[in-house]
C-alpha cells in the first residue's frame, strides 16, 4: 500500500514537473509570435483608427479617398443618377449620417434646406465646409446674356455651387479637406501630408491636359441646358451659354432667341446634364439642327470625367470652327 502510494506521488511529481517544463517551453515558443503580433498591431495601427465621413455628392468622394486613403470609410449623400438641385436625403443616409465622424459639406442647395435634419441625427457630428476659402461667382443663366438680369438676383440665391468642376478650386477643397483630417486624426498626419501632395500634383498634370484640348480653338461658346460649367469655363476661357437658371425653363421668346444666337455662332451641339432630360433640350437642338450631348458633372471618378468633359466641348468647338 505504502509502495503503491509512493509510485502515485511520483508519478504526481513527474507529471507537474513536465507541466512546469512545458510551460515555461511554450512560453519561450511563443515569445517571438507576441513579439511580431506586436509589430503587426503597432503596423495596423491607423487602420484602427478609419475615419467614416459623410460627404454630399460623388466627386468630394474622390477628393477625400485621394488624402486619405485605406484610412477612410466615405458615405455619399447624393447616389448616382440623383441630382443635388432636387435631392431629399433617404431615412438609411441619416443612419448612416449618424454613425460619422465628421460631415464634409461642399454648399449645394440641399446642405443648408437639410442642415438641420443632418446635426438632428448626429448633434456631436463637426460639420467641415470644404469650400471655405473660396469666392463663389453668381449664377449665370440665358437672362445674363440677353437682359442682364442675373446680377439682379439676391446674392444667396444666385451664387453658383459647382466649385468642384475647377481644377484650382479643387486644390483649395483638397487643403481644406487634409487640414480636416488631421484635426479629425492627427497620428496620420504624414500619410496625409503625402497623399495631398501627390493630388495636387495630379490636379496640376490634369490642368496641363485640359489645356491642351483648348489649344488653337477660336470659337469658345458652348450652350447647355444648366449652368454648372461656369467654373470650369472660367478657367480655360470658354463662354457658357445656359438655357435653364435655378430650376427656371427658359421662355418661348428667349429660347427664339438663343436659337438665333447658336445658328449665327455655328453652334450644333446642346450640353445637358444626365439627370435633366427635358423637351426644351431635344426641342433647341432640333431647331439648330444638332445633338444633344451629356456632360455629367457629379461623376465619381473627376479627374478622368473632367478629360472626357474636355474631350467633347474642344470637339463640338473645333467642328463649329469649322463650319
Amino acid at each position: 500500500m505504502i509502495i503503491f502510494k509512493s509510485k502515485i506521488l511520483n508519478f504526481l511529481l513527474v507529471l507537474t514537473l513536465f507541466n512546469i517544463v512545458g510551460c515555461n517551453g511554450e512560453n519561450r515558443e511563443e515569445t517571438p509570435p507576441t513579439i511580431s503580433s506586436e509589430i503587426d498591431n503597432s503596423a495596423l495601427n491607423p487602420q484602427e483608427n478609419k475615419l467614416n465621413l459623410t460627404v454630399s455628392i460623388l466627386p468630394q468622394k474622390y477628393f477625400v479617398e485621394k488624402i486619405g486613403g485605406e484610412l477612410v470609410n466615405v458615405n455619399v449623400m447624393v447616389e448616382p443618377g440623383m441630382a443635388a438641385e432636387t435631392y431629399e436625403p433617404l431615412p438609411q443616409q441619416l443612419v448612416n449620417l449618424s454613425q460619422s465622424s465628421a460631415y464634409i459639406s461642399i454648399g449645394v442647395p440641399f446642405e443648408e434646406a437639410w442642415l438641420e435634419k443632418i446635426k438632428s441625427a448626429n448633434p456631436q457630428i463637426p460639420i467641415i465646409n470644404s469650400g471655405a476659402g473660396i469666392d463663389k461667382i453668381p449664377m449665370i443663366g440665358h437672362d445674363h446674356h440677353h437682359h442682364g438680369h442675373s446680377h439682379d438676383r439676391k446674392e444667396g440665391e444666385s451664387l453658383d455651387p459647382h466649385t468642384w468642376l475647377s481644377p484650382q478650386l479643387v486644390k483649395i477643397q483638397a487643403e481644406n479637406i487634409y487640414r480636416e483630417l488631421v484635426k479629425l486624426n492627427p497620428e496620420n498626419e504624414s500619410i496625409y501630408r503625402q497623399n495631398l501632395e501627390q493630388f495636387l500634383t495630379e490636379i496640376d498634370d490634369l490642368d496641363k491636359q485640359i489645356r491642351e484640348k483648348f489649344e488653337g480653338i477660336s470659337q469658345r461658346k458652348f450652350m447647355i441646358y444648366h449652368p454648372a460649367w461656369a467654373y470650369f469655363a472660367k478657367d480655360y476661357n470658354l463662354q457658357q451659354i445656359s438655357i435653364e437658371l435655378e430650376g427656371q425653363e427658359v421662355t418661348s421668346g428667349d429660347l427664339a432667341k438663343l436659337i438665333t444666337q447658336a445658328k449665327k455662332d455655328n453652334i450644333r451641339v446642346v450640353f445637358a446634364q444626365p439627370q435633366f432630360t427635358t423637351k426644351t433640350v431635344d426641342t433647341f437642338a432640333r431647331e439648330i439642327g444638332g445633338d444633344v450631348v451629356l456632360l455629367d458633372d457629379l461623376a465619381e471618378n473627376w479627374s478622368e470625367n473632367l478629360l472626357e468633359v474636355a474631350d467633347k466641348l474642344a470637339q463640338s468647338m473645333k467642328n463649329e470652327s469649322n463650319n
